[in-house]
């Protein structure tokens, strides 16, 4: 019998015949698992999500990607790959964003799977090696598996009681399931970036590039593939340590408000992306539901920024999002536009704008989104 990864393995010029010694010997050839690590000025504490990754071993590739830093970065990440070199891989590259970082990484990963994880983040030890004894079963099964989803930490600066994103009530548990299976995701319960590792051929063939010198690509990161995912597991383990607290942050709402035309900008990308492959999304009725949902909740953060900023200027910009959607795709517009969070984004005047306010900081207080 064909391994059904054989295509998988192409990459790492192994081929695979039933049986073979070769095929017995695979994992001595290829890695499990490829982790870009975007690092931009990190030498303060990029050691901490290092170090947590490196306890996975042989199985796991680690790419540590300076992308263009002015610290000692780049010599950590060389410090790194010298001390383990048949685990750890340094990119230098010039200055390209987030989203050219993870194009770098998933350019030079050659495990079968892939994940990110940011230079300020780190991973659980024990969720961990569960993840990866759970993507070795498989491997050495007859299913190649596109999507791993796990749970994450928010690890807020200041707080003692951590918010746990778990998924256990929308997702089977300890199975491979189709998109058909998936029940109910929650309002502000979404597989973000800290919660997948996807099959990384699966990634290269549904073309996913993220634009460079853009925050916030990790949307797009979480949107785009899920059309060519043909199936899933869900392990339900707190794996990834998302750190909030950090000045300067990205998700800080002021750092938001200041970097708004990128978030717009990525909205934009998503709506065209979702509204040119409708015809894909379509067919599958509840992964049209989570991406329409998903895209809710952008459209959402995005216009309650230009609200919080009380410039008219970006009042402007709230009204010009909202008419190239419309234009862009009608269908798509109603459903984002008269739903509830969209029309609570919409009413008019300053009172309205006050209420959308109020809801969002309650939205805010209870999902500690940032």
């Amino acid at each position: 019998m064909k391994n059904p990864y054989a295509e998988d393995f192409s990459h790492a010029n192994l081929c695979l015949r039933p049986n073979s010694q070769v095929e017995q010997e695979w994992r001595i050839s290829v890695k499990l698992l490829s982790v870009a690590i975007p690092s931009y000025n990190s030498e303060a504490y990029m050691r901490k999500c290092i170090d947590s990754l490196l306890v996975g071993g042989e199985d796991v590739e680690i790419l540590i990607v300076d992308d263009g830093s002015t610290d000692r970065t780049g010599a950590i990440a060389d410090e790194y790959e010298k001390n383990y070199p048949s685990i750890v891989k340094a990119v230098h590259k010039e200055n390209g964003g987030h989203g050219s970082a993870v194009n770098a990484g998933l350019e030079h990963a050659s495990g079968l799977y892939f994940k990110v994880v940011d230079s300020d983040d780190w991973v659980k030890e024990s969720a961990y090696f569960k993840i990866l004894e759970v993507l070795r079963d498989i491997t050495e099964g007859d299913s190649t598996l596109d999507m791993l989803i796990s749970n994450f930490v928010y690890e807020k600066e200041g707080e003692t009681k951590h918010k746990v994103m778990k998924y256990r009530h929308a997702l089977p548990q300890d199975k491979i399931f189709t998109w058909s299976e998936v029940k109910h995701f929650h309002k502000g319960q979404y597989i973000l970036m800290h919660s997948v590792i996807f099959r990384t051929r699966l990634l290269r063939e549904c073309g996913l590039k993220l634009p460079e010198h853009t925050f916030y690509v990790d949307n797009i990161f979480v949107f785009e593939p899920l059309p060519f995912v043909r199936n899933m597991y869900y392990l339900d383990v707190n794996f990834y340590r998302y750190y909030i607290g950090r000045e300067g942050q990205s998700v800080n709402e002021d750092i938001m408000i200041s970097r708004v035309d990128q978030q717009i900008k990525v909205n934009k990308i998503m709506v065209d992306y979702l509204s040119d492959n409708m015809d894909r999304v379509y067919t599958k009725r509840k992964l049209k539901n989570y991406m329409v949902n998903y895209l809710e909740i952008i459209t959402v953060i995005s216009s309650i920024l230009l609200i919080r900023s009380g410039t008219e200027e970006n009042l402007e910009k709230k009204q010009e999002l909202w008419k190239y959607i419309k234009k862009k795709d009608m269908r798509l517009y109603m459903r984002l536009r008269y739903g509830v969070l969209g029309n609570s984004m919409n009413l008019p005047g300053k009172s309205g704008r006050k209420i959308s306010v109020e809801g969002y900081k309650i939205c805010r207080r209870f999902y500690k989104f940032n």
